[in-house]
């Protein structure tokens, strides 16, 4: 029953995350307004870690099973990428760098920024 109860206090929070899609004209898609409206929830105290702790284990044990159905749709949408494979090895290549180097740029000046106080 526990994990019914946690399941459904995080399937709550991804309803609200389509809700919010559907409400606000933004590109953002449903998963991360659930995600966000769940982390305040979290953080503000009006959701308990405890209160979703086993689900969330549990999800993440089997994660690997949820991304059968993305590879599938890649293999379907295969001649298409294939085409454009070297536009979209160059993007995931320049953007991995773009984060690596900003996160470290972030990281160093927070560092810098805690010695200070």
């Amino acid at each position: 029953m526990k994990y019914i109860t946690q399941l459904l206090y995080i399937l709550l929070f991804s309803g609200l995350g389509e809700l919010l899609e559907r409400v606000i004209p933004l590109p953002i898609p449903a998963a991360i307004y659930g995600l966000v409206l769940l982390l305040i929830a979290l953080a503000t105290g009006i959701l308990k870690t405890a209160q979703v702790q086993d689900a969330a284990n549990w999800l993440i044990s089997v994660m690997p099973v949820l991304y059968v159905p993305i590879c599938v749709k890649i293999l379907e949408y295969w001649g298409v990428i294939s085409q454009n494979a070297a536009a979209i090895i160059t993007i995931i290549v320049v953007s991995t760098f773009l984060v690596l180097g900003v996160s470290g740029l972030v990281t160093q000046w927070l560092i810098k920024r805690g010695k200070r106080k």
